[in-house]
């Protein structure tokens, strides 16, 4: 159950196997089990001859590399815990999570030494400075010196029990300031259990694009591969030329993305002649897929879509919906997977039927652990029978597919009636014209709030914003039709891939 035993099995089982392919180097780096456990344990040595123990937050401020899994194993080796940051955030956002999570050891990529050095001028808890490129800040140790001089010798913490938290993860924060789930190693084992069990099989080849500082990049598909001894690929940053290179040349099997990142794959001028026939399928979640866009990559690619759905405080593996459900049962996040227990209560509690809109509440052994030094918003979202509110607005039907209807925070109020953005914008991405979109509610004298989209058009259509309107007006009823439409050049669009509508609603506010 303890990560840090996962590359050493590993090393036993298939040492020769490719293990992670980092493209962010130069040249691409390729390591087979037994380097990356070696890598992992040398680093292990190197953070307990700094003083690491069990307990201590060790932090990363990097793009997608491999230092990323080095330092989650090998704080797996030591029981100290892997704490990613979201390097989109400005260093003074940086500077309020390291006083929460009070980290012993920061490790960085060059692209962010100016935002470290601001950190190290602060006031913090960061005692040792380990840059990975470049040439640091004073009084930096080069992370490739410490995996050349750290003893290759077993590295192991004998008090770990499967409670013992491995990780920090920082919520998406799409609602607000983000929060850090404490992942447990018991919590890692039943998603990738859950995981296994509805998708991956042995020799599949993954292509990783999500930021592995939220549970998408880190827990989805990559720990999973460990266990099977697959190749996870790993790439820098989400870019569609590369990823329609990488999936040919590298021979993916295995490929996930959000709705946004599906549609700029479509748009690149690669597209046409860009060869995906070795995937067995692709996962969306994030958001809804849009089904014209399940019907380009079935008709053009011929591509199986699975689509899921997860969260940081239980993991990405709680939903799945199968590829030959992926038109017919259009806009649903599918089953709960097998180890995960989901209700729709309504706002005394109580369990509803099917078809009833209400809140998703959650059980089930991959649930977090609490937020770190927060227990007051934990106990905000566990009630008293231990059922995880999810803040999600939710239905299922008679054969037990669930639907995401919208956020409670992003529903509005117009006429006394409840509008729904998540149904509008299902509908608005129907239209040939609309790459992206969002939809917010803003005040009304005289109905309280009406609807406002925000429009990205494709760069190759025109549009006219009563074409929209009556695009919306022939299959929706009136009150849910939004009464203003701006289109812009671009959305909001958090780490994880998704629409910040509190960016756009302040924006609005400003506005007037």
């Amino acid at each position: 159950m303890y990560i840090g035993d996962y590359l050493g099995r590993r090393a036993i089982y298939s040492p020769e196997a490719l293990a992670v392919v980092d493209t962010g180097k130069m040249p691409e780096l390729r390591l087979n089990y037994a380097q990356l456990n070696e890598r992992a344990q040398r680093l292990a040595n190197g953070l307990h001859d700094c003083g690491i123990q069990k307990g201590d937050r060790v932090a990363i401020l990097a793009q997608d590399g491999v230092e990323h899994l080095d330092l989650l194993f090998a704080c797996g080796k030591l029981g100290a815990i892997h704490t990613a940051l979201n390097w989109r955030l400005h260093w003074r956002e940086l500077q309020q999570i390291l006083a929460t999570v009070t980290p012993t050891a920061l490790i960085y990529d060059d692209a962010f030494k100016d935002s470290v050095a601001s950190l190290a001028q602060a006031e913090t808890s960061v005692q040792h400075w380990i840059h990975v490129d470049g040439i640091g800040i004073p009084g930096s140790r080069h992370f490739g010196d410490i995996l050349d001089n750290a003893p290759l010798i077993p590295c192991t913490c004998e008090t770990l029990d499967g409670e013992a938290i491995a990780a920090i993860v920082f919520t998406g924060g799409t609602t607000g300031v983000a929060k850090g789930a404490q992942i447990s190693h018991r919590q890692i084992a039943w998603n990738c259990l859950n995981t296994v069990i509805h998708d991956l099989g042995r020799g599949d080849i993954y292509l990783n694009v999500f930021p592995l500082f939220h549970v998408g990049g880190l827990f989805v598909y990559t720990l999973p591969q460990i266990i099977l001894g697959g190749t996870t690929v790993l790439m820098k940053r989400f870019d569609p030329e590369q990823v329609l290179r990488l999936i040919e040349w590298e021979r993916i099997t295995v490929f996930a993305a959000v709705p946004a990142m599906y549609q700029m794959l479509t748009q690149n001028p690669g597209w046409a002649a860009a060869d995906l026939s070795s995937l067995r399928f692709c996962t969306s979640g994030g958001a809804p897929l849009p089904v014209p866009l399940v019907e380009q990559y079935t008709h053009e690619k011929g591509i199986r879509f699975k689509q899921g759905f997860g969260m940081t405080e239980f993991g990405p593996g709680l939903f799945a919906l199968a590829p030959e459900d992926a038109i017919r049962k259009a806009g649903s996040i599918g089953r709960p997977n097998f180890f995960i227990d989901a209700r729709i209560v309504d706002r005394n509690n109580q369990p509803l039927g099917p078809n009833q809109v209400g809140e998703l509440v959650l059980k089930g052994p991959s649930i977090a652990s609490g937020y770190f030094n927060n227990a007051t918003a934990w106990a905000e979202v566990i009630d008293a029978d231990g059922w995880f509110h999810t803040g999600d607005l939710a239905r299922y039907d008679e054969d037990w597919y669930f639907t995401i209807v919208d956020r409670l925070k992003d529903m509005f109020i117009s006429g006394g009636e409840n509008v729904y953005p998540a149904e509008i914008e299902a509908v608005l991405y129907q239209h040939p014209a609309v790459f992206q979109c969002a939809v917010i509610g803003v005040p009304d004298t005289q109905w309280g709030e009406v609807g406002k989209a925000f429009i990205v058009l494709k760069s190759d259509q025109t549009v006219i914003a009563e074409e929209l309107l009556a695009h919306l007006g022939d299959r929706l009823a009136r009150y849910k039709i939004p009464r203003f439409v701006e289109f812009v050049a671009s959305l909001p669009i958090s780490a994880a891939g998704k629409v910040l509508r509190r960016e756009l609603r302040e924006l609005q506010r400003q506005s007037g």
